[in-house]
């Protein structure tokens, strides 16, 4: 894609946005024009800001509840330790209600340490995020979003590594709990579930997450390294 095509879809993107009616920024090329700006680092630093206030603008259009950063951050922090606290606690509570109290721990830990993954790797990396958000109603996982002016900024493989944290960090909590469910003296079947669970979440990313989500963007990044 030349230079001036990229002008034009920039152009395209925001005179959509302004007129208030709805915005399709894959149709307009918008993401097409981001991955050819990707592998000119002047491009970036001519182009970066406009995208991410493109980026962000339609975000804000289509996202069904965000929060600001720290607020957000700090849910999922109190959700991460309240898991923490869970799992603790099953030390000191009899079978089978230990077991429940891990499970429900298990769960808390899912949903929040994903995004303080991504969070805490982007940080380490230069990148900045925006909103904790949730994306629809029908998909309540909360979501961190990423700033696309200094995301752009970053080099490709920190970017790739900054989406491969959150889904390394969920496939690791299951297998990391068992070893604490076992000596905490919970039933034997939690340590069944959270294998399962750990399992299902490795074939779903096996056979899913590779052309969607984190492990599809993190392919997309790697692939910048050749120009990067």
């Amino acid at each position: 894609m030349e230079r001036t095509e990229v002008e034009r879809i920039l152009d395209s993107a925001e005179q959509a946005l302004a007129s208030g009616a709805p915005v399709d920024l894959g149709r307009l090329g918008f993401w097409r024009a981001v991955e050819t700006v990707k592998d000119h680092r002047d491009w970036i630093e001519a182009y970066g800001d406009r995208v991410a206030a493109i980026d962000r603008e339609a975000f804000r259009r289509h996202t069904w509840i965000d929060v600001p950063l720290i607020g957000g951050l700090a849910g999922l922090a109190t959700g991460a330790f309240v898991g923490l606290a869970l799992v603790g606690g099953a030390f000191v509570t009899p079978p089978p209600v230990n077991g429940l109290m891990i499970l429900v721990g298990t769960g808390l830990l899912l949903a929040t340490t994903h995004d303080l993954a991504h969070w805490a790797v982007g940080r380490a990396v230069g990148i900045r995020f925006t909103e904790v958000f949730i994306a629809r109603p029908s998909r309540p996982q909360p979501g961190i979003k990423i700033d696309y002016a200094t995301y752009l900024r970053t080099p490709p493989r920190a970017r790739a590594w900054m989406h491969a944290s959150g889904a390394l960090v969920t496939k690791a909590v299951p297998f990391a709990l068992i070893p604490i469910a076992v000596a905490a003296r919970a039933p034997r079947w939690i340590a069944i579930i959270l294998t399962l669970l750990g399992v299902a979440q490795v074939v779903t990313d096996v056979l899913f997450s590779t052309k969607t989500s984190d492990w599809k963007r993190f392919r997309r990044e790697m692939r910048h390294t050749r120009t990067g």
